[in-house]
């Protein structure tokens, strides 16, 4: 016999499913935030990859530079004047003699002749004083031939007189007269020659006063004329024209006017180049005199060594002169673009990478180091030391053999893992 049930009632069923509804809930929602967040994805094909090599690493520098002749001659206007000829052009072969310009200056032609006509004029001085001194001394010498004429005759006369004195032929007041002659004459003689004396002194220190005045007039004349020959300039020495003007008067044109120490044009040896490299200041620390060098012209590389380090930087670089001593390739000449490789040092037995390209030396920096058991990759901190062009060294946080990331990771600063495809 069929026993009747009560009905269950609806509300208490609805009830069950709501309660089982918010717990399934709360489980899904407490385990999806135990979770970790799914890596981003990086096309592997867009990055640099390195690994962790252990062994010799070079330090180098490098920087830019250009091609300067270790020898210029710098050909500076001597007087101003006006540009009259350009005979050549840049690049031209040049001679010790060769005329680079011709310039025109009147005052200078003028103050030429006048130095000449005061030459001339002294030149006539001193020959008109040495006349009219030679006249003098001639007049000295014979009024002093005169006086010994006459006083030779008094010693005789009063020579004569003696003897008539012994044998009582002669007055007391005759010897006396006669002596007092002789001594007169004798006193006249000494004063006459005396003043010959003091005339030849005279004369000569007369002459060679006007000589000297000559002389410094003859190298005025000389000044003159060397300034007037340098009004047309030569090149001084041989090699190549490779600059018309300098960056006080730009490119020289006819019928410019130039001023006295304007630079007027360059003269080079090109076979002697030499390269000067522009040194970041914050790695010129470390260049000293004769690390080699490489230098790349774009068609050869060039073996050099250092031979000078600028005391002062400027504008951030330090310049740095490089000795070639390779053969030049072909086009090579001066101020021709070049890239330096200076070799600082060699760091035996350390562990070094790629350097990445955000990081600095003796830094510590987040590397994306790859897991060799899936295609991700973490961030890893590593102590960087020193640097080099296309290397860094490892100090922590690495091993021989680890991948890391060192291409650009700064749009995925805030994850710690990636995945690669």
């Amino acid at each position: 016999m069929d026993i009747a049930r009560a009905p269950v009632k609806k509300t208490r069923r609805r009830l069950i499913y709501i309660v089982s509804g918010v717990a399934g809930i709360a489980a899904i929602t407490l385990a999806l935030s135990r979770l970790e967040p799914a890596a981003p994805s990086v096309e592997r094909s867009t990055l640099w990859i390195d690994s962790v090599r252990q062994g010799t690493m070079v330090r180098q520098v490098r920087a830019p530079g250009t091609l300067v002749p270790e020898h210029i001659r710098l050909v500076a206007a001597i007087t101003a004047g006006r540009i009259e000829q350009l005979p050549i052009r840049p690049g031209t072969p040049v001679t010790k003699n060769t005329v680079i310009l011709e310039l025109s200056n009147p005052d200078v032609q003028l103050e030429s002749l006048e130095a000449q006509r005061q030459l001339t004029a002294a030149e006539g001085e001193l020959l008109n004083l040495r006349t009219a001194l030679s006249t003098n001394r001639l007049q000295q010498e014979s009024a002093v031939a005169a006086i010994r004429t006459q006083y030779q005759e008094a010693e005789r006369n009063l020579a004569v007189y003696s003897a008539l004195e012994q044998k009582k032929l002669a007055s007391e007041n005759e010897i006396k007269l006669a002596r007092d002659r002789a001594t007169e004459l004798k006193a006249r003689l000494a004063i006459e020659q005396e003043r010959l004396k003091v005339l030849d002194q005279a004369e000569q220190r007369q002459i060679a006063l006007q000589q000297a005045q000559v002389e410094r007039l003859r190298n005025i004349t000389a000044f003159q004329q060397e300034r007037v020959n340098s009004m047309k300039v030569t090149a001084g020495e041989d090699g190549v024209l490779t600059e018309l003007g300098g960056q006080q008067t730009g490119q020289l044109e006819l019928g410019q006017w130039v001023n006295p120490g304007f630079i007027l044009a360059k003269v080079a040896q090109p076979g002697r180049l030499k390269a000067v490299l522009r040194v970041p200041e914050t790695q010129a620390k470390d260049v000293v005199l004769g690390q080699p060098t490489s230098i790349d012209t774009r068609n050869g590389i060039v073996a050099g060594r250092v031979i000078r380090v600028d005391p002062a930087s400027q504008n951030g670089t330090v310049g740095v002169e490089v000795a070639l001593e390779g053969a030049l390739p072909r086009g090579a000449r001066p101020d021709l673009s070049v890239d330096g490789t200076i070799e600082i040092e060699r760091l035996t037995n350390v562990l070094y990478v790629g350097r990445p390209a955000y990081g600095q030396a003796e830094s510590v920096v987040g590397l994306f180091k790859l897991d060799p058991e899936s295609n991700t990759a973490t961030r890893t901190n590593v102590k960087l030391g020193r640097s080099s062009v296309n290397t860094i060294e490892v100090v922590q946080g690495l091993a021989v053999g680890d991948k890391v990331i060192i291409s650009d990771m700064t749009a995925w600063d805030n994850v710690d893992k990636v995945r690669l495809k």
